[in-house]
């Protein structure tokens, strides 16, 4: 099984599982598209596609994660300069929210045995550590960009787009790992196939250079997967809710990708 999980908040993983084919059940993962874009032409297109993800440290934006068709999506708004930050995940018509004010955080979640459907306020350390829940730079992407970024092979601008900034490439599925936004893994004891380690991606700047569109197909037995920014510079007025009470610690090992 290959599962793909949409983590959004730096906090919570709603995981959705796709069966991949093997060669021992008859059915070959199709193989991906070719890019030929050589090393040095990779690692320049790399660089402005980190480039494209400065705005996270230095204005509001929001986020939008969608796995298998729709089967899980988030929406988050997130102003790290300020520390205000808000999501929304669905999956299986149930709703998970949460809430980041300065250091504190606060989630409702319909999904969570035990934990009752009011406003909770959870301890930061203890949350599963690779679920940072932090303004800090370098964790406080609920896109996780950064992991999809470190997993691409090849890449190669379109040259043909005229408007805006297109890029198509190959990417190593095994290395996005999991945190927030887009995740993969296998269950325990299964490898990705070859096909995995070469699939396609396609991704979008707009005019002013700035990361908006970073999408994975379906293919090869892998769910399509697509993360979007918008809105960059609109206020995000997020205030703690009335009422919340303490996470009791059945909450916590509830959390992350299961």
């Amino acid at each position: 099984m290959l599962i793909a999980g949409a983590l959004t908040g730096a906090l919570l993983t709603m995981a959705c599982s796709v069966r991949w084919n093997t060669g021992d059940e008859g059915v070959a993962p199709s193989p991906a598209p070719v890019v030929s874009a050589d090393a040095a032409t990779t690692a320049s297109v790399v660089d402005l596609l980190r480039k494209g993800t400065k705005f996270i440290d230095e204005t509001s934006f929001r986020t939008d994660v969608d796995i298998s068709g729709g089967q899980v999506t988030t929406r988050s708004h997130r102003d790290n300069p300020r520390k205000r930050g808000d999501a929304l995940i669905s999956f299986a018509g149930k709703d998970t929210e949460i809430r980041m004010v300065d250091e504190a955080v606060y989630m409702k979640s319909e999904q969570l045995k035990g934990v009752g459907d009011g406003w909770l306020s959870l301890d930061p350390a203890k949350v599963p550590a690779s679920f940072e829940l932090t303004f800090a730079a370098g964790k406080n992407d609920p896109g996780g960009s950064a992991r999809l970024l470190n997993a691409i092979v090849t890449a190669e601008i379109d040259k043909t787009v005229t408007s805006g900034t297109e890029i198509n490439g190959t990417m190593d599925l095994s290395k996005v790992g999991s945190g927030n936004g887009i995740s993969f893994r296998l269950t325990r004891g299964q490898d990705f196939p070859e096909a995995m380690k070469h699939h396609p991606f396609s991704a979008s700047l707009d005019a002013q250079g700035r990361l908006i569109r970073f999408m994975i197909p379906a293919s090869g037995g892998a769910p399509s997967a697509s993360l979007r920014y918008s809105d960059f510079g609109a206020p995000v007025a997020v205030s703690p809710p009335t009422g919340a009470t303490r996470a009791p610690d059945a909450l916590y090992a509830q959390l992350g990708l299961q």
